[in-house]
Protein backbone atom coordinates (compact mmCIF):
# COMPACT_ATOMS: atom_id res chain seq x y z
CA UNK A 1 0.00 0.00 0.00
CA UNK A 2 1.47 3.34 -0.65
CA UNK A 3 0.39 6.60 0.72
CA UNK A 4 -0.99 9.39 -2.04
CA UNK A 5 -1.62 13.32 -0.69
CA UNK A 6 -3.91 15.38 -2.68
CA UNK A 7 -4.08 19.02 -3.00
CA UNK A 8 -7.77 19.31 -4.09
CA UNK A 9 -10.65 21.18 -1.86
CA UNK A 10 -13.27 19.63 -4.25
CA UNK A 11 -14.17 16.84 -1.40
CA UNK A 12 -16.44 14.96 -4.18
CA UNK A 13 -14.08 14.74 -6.61
CA UNK A 14 -11.57 13.78 -3.86
CA UNK A 15 -14.26 11.38 -2.36
CA UNK A 16 -14.17 9.76 -6.04
CA UNK A 17 -10.19 9.72 -5.72
CA UNK A 18 -9.89 8.36 -2.37
CA UNK A 19 -12.48 5.43 -3.46
CA UNK A 20 -10.58 4.73 -6.61
CA UNK A 21 -6.78 4.80 -4.71
CA UNK A 22 -8.49 2.25 -2.01
CA UNK A 23 -9.75 -0.51 -4.58
CA UNK A 24 -5.86 -0.09 -6.13
CA UNK A 25 -4.50 -0.68 -2.72
CA UNK A 26 -3.56 2.90 -2.11
CA UNK A 27 -4.38 4.91 0.83
CA UNK A 28 -4.81 8.56 -0.50
CA UNK A 29 -5.14 11.53 1.85
CA UNK A 30 -7.02 14.96 0.73
CA UNK A 31 -5.43 18.01 1.81
CA UNK A 32 -7.21 21.50 1.34
CA UNK A 33 -4.36 23.84 1.00
CA UNK A 34 -1.15 25.04 0.23
CA UNK A 35 -0.22 25.47 3.97
CA UNK A 36 -1.57 22.13 5.02
CA UNK A 37 0.10 20.51 2.41
CA UNK A 38 3.53 22.17 3.74
CA UNK A 39 2.61 21.41 7.05
CA UNK A 40 1.69 17.78 6.26
CA UNK A 41 5.22 17.08 3.51
CA UNK A 42 7.06 18.65 7.32
CA UNK A 43 5.60 16.19 9.48
CA UNK A 44 8.53 13.51 9.99
CA UNK A 45 5.94 11.32 12.16
CA UNK A 46 3.30 10.75 9.11
CA UNK A 47 3.86 7.87 6.29
CA UNK A 48 6.19 8.91 3.54
CA UNK A 49 4.32 10.08 0.42
CA UNK A 50 4.73 8.04 -2.70
CA UNK A 51 2.32 10.36 -5.05
CA UNK A 52 1.69 13.59 -4.70
CA UNK A 53 -1.44 15.11 -6.87
CA UNK A 54 -2.86 18.38 -7.66
CA UNK A 55 -6.20 19.96 -8.65
CA UNK A 56 -5.97 22.60 -11.71
CA UNK A 57 -9.58 22.95 -11.87
CA UNK A 58 -9.82 24.86 -8.37
CA UNK A 59 -8.92 28.40 -8.80
CA UNK A 60 -8.06 28.81 -5.19
CA UNK A 61 -5.05 26.66 -5.75
CA UNK A 62 -2.40 27.47 -7.66
CA UNK A 63 -0.84 23.73 -8.02
CA UNK A 64 1.70 24.36 -10.58
CA UNK A 65 3.06 27.54 -7.97
CA UNK A 66 3.03 25.02 -4.96
CA UNK A 67 4.76 22.25 -6.80
CA UNK A 68 7.63 24.83 -7.84
CA UNK A 69 7.97 26.22 -4.34
CA UNK A 70 8.11 22.81 -3.15
CA UNK A 71 10.61 21.45 -5.39
CA UNK A 72 12.77 24.61 -5.08
CA UNK A 73 12.38 24.57 -1.09
CA UNK A 74 13.48 20.46 -1.22
CA UNK A 75 10.59 19.09 0.22
CA UNK A 76 9.11 17.10 -2.32
CA UNK A 77 12.59 15.08 -3.71
CA UNK A 78 12.02 12.25 -6.41
CA UNK A 79 8.32 12.71 -5.16
CA UNK A 80 6.31 12.02 -9.05
CA UNK A 81 3.51 14.41 -9.22
CA UNK A 82 0.48 14.19 -11.35
CA UNK A 83 -1.62 17.00 -12.07
CA UNK A 84 -5.31 16.94 -13.81
CA UNK A 85 -7.17 20.16 -15.10
CA UNK A 86 -9.97 21.12 -17.15
CA UNK A 87 -9.58 20.18 -20.89
CA UNK A 88 -10.52 23.48 -21.96
CA UNK A 89 -7.93 25.04 -19.86
CA UNK A 90 -4.69 24.92 -21.94
CA UNK A 91 -3.08 27.58 -20.40
CA UNK A 92 -3.58 25.78 -16.89
CA UNK A 93 -1.69 22.11 -18.60
CA UNK A 94 0.95 24.45 -20.19
CA UNK A 95 1.37 26.10 -17.14
CA UNK A 96 1.72 22.65 -15.23
CA UNK A 97 3.79 21.21 -17.83
CA UNK A 98 6.62 24.36 -17.18
CA UNK A 99 6.20 23.66 -13.12
CA UNK A 100 7.32 20.23 -13.50
CA UNK A 101 4.55 17.78 -13.24
CA UNK A 102 5.77 14.30 -14.73
CA UNK A 103 1.91 13.90 -15.87
CA UNK A 104 -0.86 16.34 -16.41
CA UNK A 105 -4.04 14.98 -17.71
CA UNK A 106 -7.33 15.86 -18.46
CA UNK A 107 -9.95 15.85 -15.27
CA UNK A 108 -12.12 13.54 -17.51
CA UNK A 109 -9.18 11.14 -18.01
CA UNK A 110 -8.40 11.50 -14.54
CA UNK A 111 -11.56 10.47 -13.35
CA UNK A 112 -11.52 7.65 -16.00
CA UNK A 113 -8.08 6.17 -15.33
CA UNK A 114 -7.50 7.34 -12.32
CA UNK A 115 -6.87 4.31 -10.55
CA UNK A 116 -4.31 3.11 -13.43
CA UNK A 117 -2.69 6.42 -13.60
CA UNK A 118 -1.61 6.68 -9.90
CA UNK A 119 -0.36 3.23 -9.62
CA UNK A 120 1.36 4.26 -12.93
CA UNK A 121 3.49 6.91 -11.58
CA UNK A 122 4.09 5.45 -7.99
CA UNK A 123 5.69 2.38 -9.73
CA UNK A 124 7.76 4.35 -11.64
CA UNK A 125 9.03 6.79 -8.57
CA UNK A 126 9.80 3.33 -6.64
CA UNK A 127 11.42 2.55 -9.62
CA UNK A 128 13.75 5.65 -9.34
CA UNK A 129 14.14 5.41 -6.13
CA UNK A 130 16.63 2.14 -6.21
Amino acid sequence: MARVLALTADLMFGSRLQGEAAAAGHELELIGDEQRLRARLADDAAPAPALLICDLTDERLDGAAALEALRSAGQLGALPALAFYSHVDVAVRARAVQAGFDLVVARSRMAREGAALVGALIERGAGSSR
